[in-house]
């Protein structure tokens, strides 16, 4: 199916007027991107990690892009016409229209909801651990190399952001043979299969959100682990009776905090955690919690603005 996708740059104090008028002449939906959406600080109620790109936002106003499927009906020209002049006409309202700029372009919803796979290649993450989306192939370097398929869905990490790197790299260096494992917030899975791959003997793969743990089930089905991890929901490590030798969490600092007191209870002696997903800014104030807690701080390491910290349960 083809949509007609028309873009208008415009002020903030028009946005509301513009958004009414493009649904009144048939868009089907209509979509804002905010210059102050940089700025904005959000609810993080799952642990997300949230990075937005700069260049896919306006660099003052907004970008309102209406989405129109009875193409048969519109005329294009017409269209681009009838907004610049209820762009014209908010002036007399008080409103600025803003750049006032249209544009219009067709959208197949094909490759609208699939374009985001075409920049998802295979990353070899460390020297053994190569992750591969479900849909390319991909032959492996070395008889070493383990390959993690992965279809994280356009919500759920890739494993190519910094901090799951951060934990698969410490993952390799720290996880002992036949460990048992909790991954807490494991979002699409990625730690908790890396985990097993790499010789854990049982994983517990936890999340709050619920379409997380689907898609956690779902990315462990297509790898050969299903015997070794179980996922469930879960707040943290709230309510978690068993021990672990390895808890890992690619969590940010504020979820880290309040979940480092359990951490004493949950680790067996010798008992390694992985944390990462910390800002630069947060790493001395979860180091000092860990300390606080009893645990020594092993290892602290830095990429691209963000810290993973290994410490352990003597």
């Amino acid at each position: 199916m083809d949509w007609l996708e028309v873009s208008v740059r415009t002020s903030h104090e028009s946005a509301e007027a513009i958004s009414e008028f493009l649904q009144v002449m048939g868009a089907d939906g209509v979509a804002i991107e905010d210059s102050n959406v940089l700025n904005q600080d959000f609810e993080k109620r799952y642990g997300e990690i949230i990075e937005l790109t700069p260049e896919d936002y306006p660099e003052e106003g907004v970008v309102i892009k209406a989405y129109l499927s009875d193409l048969q009906s519109v005329d294009p020209e017409a269209l681009v016409k009838k907004v610049k002049e209820k762009l014209e006409s908010l002036k007399q309202f008080g409103l600025s229209p803003g750049q006032g700029s249209v544009e219009i372009r067709s959208v197949n919803e094909q490759s609208w909801e699939n374009e985001w796979k075409t920049y998802y290649k295979p990353v070899r993450v460390t020297d053994t651990i190569t992750i591969k989306p479900v849909w390319e192939e991909y032959e492996p370097e070395s008889p070493d190399e383990k390959i993690v398929m992965l279809d994280p869905g356009m919500a759920f990490g890739t494993g190519t952001h910094p901090t799951t790197k951060l934990c698969i790299q410490c993952l390799e260096k720290y996880l002992p043979r036949d460990a048992k494992v909790i991954d807490v917030g494991c979002g699409s899975g990625i730690l908790s299969i890396v985990s097993a791959m790499l010789g854990a003997k049982e994983v517990l793969a936890l999340d709050y959100d619920p379409l997380a743990v689907e898609k956690a089930k779902e990315n462990i089905g297509f790898n050969p682990v299903e015997s070794v991890i179980r996922v469930e929901k879960g707040d943290l490590l709230k309510g978690v009776s068993q021990t672990a030798d390895v808890v890992v969490g690619n969590l940010l600092a504020e979820l880290i905090l309040p979940m480092v007191p359990d951490l004493p209870r949950v680790l067996v002696p010798g008992g390694i955690f992985i944390g990462s997903g910390i800002i630069e800014e947060k790493a001395d104030a979860v180091q000092q919690s860990l300390v606080s807690c009893g645990l020594q701080v092993l290892e602290k390491i830095h990429m691209d603005g963000w810290v993973a910290i290994v410490a352990k349960k003597w």
